[in-house]
């Protein structure tokens, strides 16, 4: 395949700032496209190796849009995650005052990070959203609206002033980005780990959701993340979207996944990949009869119990 990778464009997004933060990206050509679909749809179609794509921040919670594409579609996997701390600036075209300010632009997932600076500092303004903060930007440079909130990095790509700097309504926010590829083997564990599926229920009855996370529960394994996306079946139909602690090589990882698929209508593997989080070695210890050599152990135990040798 080619030896590119897209990205969410276009040119001076966070995406690409996140993205270069990977040394592999420095060896592949960087392709920006006009939004998270497209980006993924270029690697289901073979014009990009992999995609990298916003899918978490800390303040809104999943980015729903790729939740949904990694959903449906063809399957992909993620391969890596990366985070990136987030602050906004307010970009205008130069000569720009604060009152002159009608209309402001920027990706969806941008409002709720500066809902009260916008309260606070332009209560009357009417936003618009855009496919992304950069193409915001552009669009403020091409005199579709006034401002935008984006990075202040894109202000000199777009010929903008950053009129105001350092917005952000919650301390220390942070957007997490995860590359994209074609399904192939997961990279080995790192000690330092996270796996992603997508479950589907048999039926919805009174306790289903926690006979899904007992699977996890039961074998000690910590969730990062548990979202609910509407299936397009009707009114209370969902998946579930879920980041858990750990590799699918880790015995209480895959029996886990195991047990989900013998109880889900569907399982949908998205990776095991390293942790941005934190460093090998630094992941909580496994809890008493979780580890890999308690579960071989057991499972010898069950056979020499089928031989008679117990």
């Amino acid at each position: 395949m080619p030896a590119s990778y897209a990205y969410l464009g276009p040119e001076g997004t966070f995406t690409e700032v996140a993205l270069r933060t990977l040394p592999e990206a420095a060896t592949r050509e960087l392709i920006p496209y006009v939004s998270v679909q497209s980006a993924l749809d270029a690697v289901r179609t073979g014009d990009a190796e992999a995609a990298f794509v916003p899918i978490e921040n800390s303040v809104e919670g999943g980015i729903t849009t790729t939740l949904d594409e990694l959903v449906a579609g063809e399957p992909l996997m993620i391969y890596r995650e990366v985070l990136l701390s987030i602050t906004f600036a307010l970009l205008v075209r130069p000569g720009t005052k604060l009152s002159d300010i009608k209309t402001v632009s920027a990706h969806p997932a941008a409002q709720p990070q500066v809902r009260n600076w916008l309260k606070k500092n332009l209560p009357d303004v009417h936003w618009e959203s855009a496919a992304s903060n950069a193409d915001a930007a552009r669009l403020v440079q091409e005199g579709q609206y006034d401002a935008a909130f984006a990075g202040e990095f894109a202000a000199a790509r777009y010929g903008l002033t950053a009129l105001e700097t350092g917005i952000h309504d919650a301390e220390n926010a942070q957007t997490r980005f995860v590359l994209v590829g074609r399904p192939a083997r997961p990279a080995a564990p790192t000690g330092a780990d996270k796996t992603s599926v997508v479950l589907w229920q048999r039926d919805d009855h009174p306790g289903a959701l926690r006979d899904l996370l007992g699977e996890f529960a039961t074998r000690g394994i910590n969730l990062m993340l548990l979202q609910s996306r509407p299936t397009g079946a009707g009114i209370g139909n969902y998946c579930f979207c879920i980041d858990a602690e750990g590799h699918i090589s880790d015995r209480r990882v895959a029996e886990a996944l195991m047990g989900l698929k013998r109880i889900c209508l569907q399982v949908r593997f998205l990776g095991s990949y390293p942790r941005a989080d934190i460093k090998p070695g630094e992941a909580r210890p496994t809890l008493p009869g979780t580890s890999d050599e308690e579960f071989v152990a057991a499972a010898d135990w069950v056979a020499r119990c089928q031989d008679g040798r117990f």
